[in-house]
């Protein structure tokens, strides 16, 4: 995720930094369950910060996971989010890859990990910014618990997830199991992630990042 008319080279080096506290999550945990605006006026860190969830929040009951197939796109109405999923992998560094600057509005999917609608805990990231304006995850750390989010996936189905929480965290010294994790065993659930906190020009990276928990709730054709 570059910083706007940020130079040419950069982008790399912070995605590789920004995304390497998740891989700690992704090779624990992707199959478990189966056996942001600019960084420097993004949300401040900690647990729920970005929003969090009412103690009184009633939200939909859990639906039963449905079977394997991979995405295709995903649409988050709130924030008007329509965007192509994109299958992405770990880099040289072992970091997991973002999706493509040439892909400004794509959203990419760890595909080594879980499908999403499937059982277990699937990874979405995008970028919070780009070299030229904002990035398809810009308005995510704005979602609230309750919020709508679709993904349409290559077998015609459209599973419906339901946000229950966004965390924004710091990304030194966080506690991946919490972050990227299942919350509750045998559920279907998403994590949608992008940058957050403060951009340091000196160390090309973000200080944190913006988690959005949602977990299945439907599904139609």
């Amino acid at each position: 995720m570059a910083e706007y008319e940020r130079p040419a080279g950069t982008g790399r080096l912070l995605m590789g930094v920004t995304w390497a506290v998740l891989l700690l999550g992704l090779w624990l945990w992707s199959r478990e369950a189966s056996s942001a605006v600019r960084g420097d006026s993004a949300p401040a860190t900690g647990d729920m910060a970005a929003v969090g969830r009412p103690p009184d929040a009633e939200l939909p009951p859990v639906s039963q996971p449905l079977t394997q197939s991979g995405p295709r796109r995903v649409d988050i109405p709130v924030i008007r989010v329509q965007a192509p999923v994109v299958a992405r992998g770990l880099d040289a560094h072992g970091a997991i890859e973002p999706p493509p600057f040439g892909q400004p509005g794509a959203v990419g999917w760890y595909a080594a990990g879980v499908k999403p609608g499937a059982a277990g805990t699937a990874l979405l990231v995008g970028h919070v910014d780009t070299r030229t304006g904002p990035g398809v995850f810009y308005k995510l750390s704005s979602l609230r618990p309750g919020a709508a989010v679709r993904v349409v996936r290559d077998d015609g189905r459209v599973a419906e997830f339901t946000v229950e929480d966004v965390q924004v965290l710091p990304r030194n010294g966080c506690d991946a199991r919490q972050a990227y994790g299942p919350r509750q065993p045998g559920r279907a659930e998403l994590r949608l992630i992008t940058c957050g906190g403060t951009y340091d020009r000196a160390s090309h990276a973000y200080s944190a990042n913006v988690v959005v928990s949602a977990y299945l709730t439907g599904s139609r054709s």
